[in-house]
């Protein structure tokens, strides 16, 4: 970024990494945002990560948050905030950097990763002091909304996975901390983040040619939105559907609210604005879309029909094919993301000419199945940054 550039920011954090949960940063001077490339950082500052919210485990690293921009569905030019963490000491060199696509977090700006890991509440906590361990350094993104204005696109393909490649970008750029340019680069994600990551993987070869990927660990991706969402409405995670009902709407501009009866109004409004994930899922569990509606019909009808069936269309993930070597992972008994949903996306990788291993599991429950994919993705990330040919399943 250029010193005119830099000199013409507005774009400041109004408090430190333990604001209050409705703080946000201001948004960027426009001739600012538009004169940076994707992946520009526009702002950062110091921040800290704990493992716990009495703050009593701080993690060894150096911790920056910052603002970069990106461009959402459509090509339009956004900013987006983030997490850059760096090892404290590291066997490689030159160092890589793994992207970690964050899950399911809530549509509520005090939901953005970048505040739950200086709060000691971000529950994916566990998975990225794992890549830290490694000697990796590690950027997290807070995906478009989240910490930003706006409504968190939630679910959307596109914006998911740019956001991510803009990430790595990001932490390449920060000159705060000392990461290669050009070095070694892994994607990573589950649920949430393991679609995030399969659209970054396919995304990749046209939007950042240049990135050095040595492969992307997928973890029970969401790839086919009519699938999940017949399975989620209804259940234990029906929060997430109304999730997805808000953030594909904020994202192709289509209110929602004339679809809703009042307690619909009201549900969809407190999920969107006052909660997340765990509070979501303890305050609305199993619930039904068909109790939200105004004429009483279950929202996934509406799947089916314009102008949302093409909307989730475009979500689909499996058209394009990854360069780099996958691993997928997705556990036989999910209760959220079924594993055939994953299985397909591997198989149709498998027949564009990818390279993928698919890693199948028996743990129990969405939630617990994403420590197989820490599991089985830590030893597979090593071999791809030390150059060894990825076992393939196809």
């Amino acid at each position: 970024m250029t010193a005119a550039v830099a000199a013409a920011l507005t774009l400041v954090f109004t408090t430190g990494p333990a604001a209050s949960a409705d703080s946000r940063p201001h948004s960027p001077a426009q001739p600012a945002l538009l004169a940076a490339r994707n992946g520009d950082v526009l702002s950062s500052e110091p921040s800290v990560f704990y493992l716990d919210p009495l703050k009593a485990i701080k993690v060894k690293a150096s911790a920056h948050r910052i603002m970069y921009r990106t461009t959402d569905r459509t090509g339009k030019v956004i900013a987006v905030t983030g997490t850059v963490l760096n090892a404290a000491t590291s066997p490689h060199g030159p160092r890589p950097i793994v992207a970690f696509a964050p899950g399911t977090q809530g549509l509520a700006d005090k939901c953005a990763p970048s505040r739950q890991l200086a709060e000691g509440t971000e529950y994916e906590a566990l998975p990225v002091k794992k890549l830290l361990e490694q000697g990796y350094a590690v950027v997290v993104t807070d995906y478009q909304g989240l910490g930003t204005p706006g409504v968190h696109t939630y679910m959307t393909r596109e914006a998911q996975g740019r956001a991510v490649l803009d990430s790595v970008r990001a932490a390449q750029r920060l000159d705060t901390v000392d990461l290669p340019d050009a070095g070694p680069v892994a994607l990573y994600g589950y649920s949430q983040g393991g679609g995030a990551t399969a659209a970054a993987a396919e995304l990749a070869p046209a939007y950042a040619p240049e990135l050095k990927i040595k492969g992307a660990v997928v973890g029970a991706p969401p790839a086919d939105m009519n699938k999940v969402a017949e399975n989620l409405d209804g259940s234990a995670y029906g929060a997430f559907f109304n999730y997805a009902l808000s953030g594909l709407a904020t994202a192709y501009g289509i209110d929602i609210d004339p679809y809703l009866n009042a307690h619909g109004k009201r549900v969809t409004h407190d999920l969107r604005d006052n909660l997340c994930t765990a509070q979501a899922l303890a305050r609305y569990p199993f619930l039904n879309s068909r109790h939200l509606t105004a004429d009483g019909r279950p929202l996934t009808e509406r799947l089916h029909r314009a102008p949302w069936k093409t909307i989730v269309a475009d979500q689909q993930l499996g058209r394009a094919k990854p360069v780099v070597p996958v691993l997928l992972s997705h556990s036989a008994l999910d209760d959220v993301i079924p594993q055939y949903v994953g299985k397909t996306l591997a198989a149709d990788w498998c027949r564009r000419g990818a390279t993928v291993k698919f890693a199948g599991n028996l743990i129990p429950g969405h939630i617990a199945a994403a420590a197989a994919t820490s599991a089985d993705g830590l030893p597979w990330l090593a071999d791809r940054f030390t150059g060894k040919t990825a076992p393939s399943t196809c």
